[in-house]
């Protein structure tokens, strides 16, 4: 089987069985105007992690590995967002208020597409959800297997909240998981340091991580 170097230690999986999830990439997150700014965040730190998650998904699609994204957001009626996410804390917008990018978080506003940069090509899927893991009331579970796929490479933002939410629903059902360093993030930069140590804790508990570059060297020779 194709092998990645990675920790705690290499990481194999089968051919054809592999998909790149990239979490969340969305422009009320990584742009400034948005929701990750207005509750006083450096989006920059965000936006660092483009050039090698580009660099990723196009050797991912050069090597025919599928390519799943998604967007956190909800309905415009707000009947899938829990009061208890909306109201908590005292953040300059909320949930469904109006901001620079049109409603925040709200599905089909500018907000909560995927940045330019980053944009899906045709044929590749798009998964809307309302929490922050990407199982909880999507078709991602059923879209993997239709995919026949085992095995995930983890992307996105936050590094802490979506990825690792993901990454752990996964594990419980039986997935692979590999977050890649260089193609997640957080606005706390211990917060994600913090992360990658639990993945790979007590061989690899949740999953493995490794750098971007490791993958490309695996991704050339397949």
């Amino acid at each position: 089987m194709p092998m990645i170097r990675a920790a705690p230690f290499d990481y194999d999986f089968p051919t054809g069985r592999l998909a790149l999830i990239v979490i969340d990439m969305q422009r009320d997150f990584i742009e400034p105007g948005g929701f990750g700014e207005s509750l006083g965040n450096d989006v920059s730190r965000l936006q660092a992690i483009v050039p090698a998650l580009q660099d990723l998904m196009a050797a991912c699609r050069a090597a025919g590995v599928p390519i799943i994204h998604t967007r956190e957001c909800h309905r415009p009626d707000l009947s899938d967002c829990p009061p208890a996410k909306r109201d908590r804390g005292g953040p300059a917008l909320r949930i469904g208020d109006t901001g620079p990018m049109g409603r925040i978080l709200i599905a089909g506003e500018p907000g909560a597409e995927i940045i330019s940069a980053l944009a899906p090509e045709p044929g590749e899927v798009v998964i809307d959800k309302p929490g922050k893991g990407a199982f909880y009331a999507t078709p991602f579970a059923d879209t993997l297997t239709r995919l026949g796929v085992t095995h995930l490479l983890m992307t996105g933002v936050t590094t802490e909240v979506c990825v690792q939410t993901t990454m752990r629903e996964a594990n419980d059902r039986g997935f692979e998981c590999l977050l890649v360093e260089d193609c997640t993030e957080s606005y706390f930069p211990e917060f994600k340091a913090a992360t990658l140590e639990m993945v790979r804790a007590q061989g690899g508990i949740v999953g493995w991580t490794a750098m971007s570059a490791q993958i490309f060297e695996t991704l050339e020779k397949s």
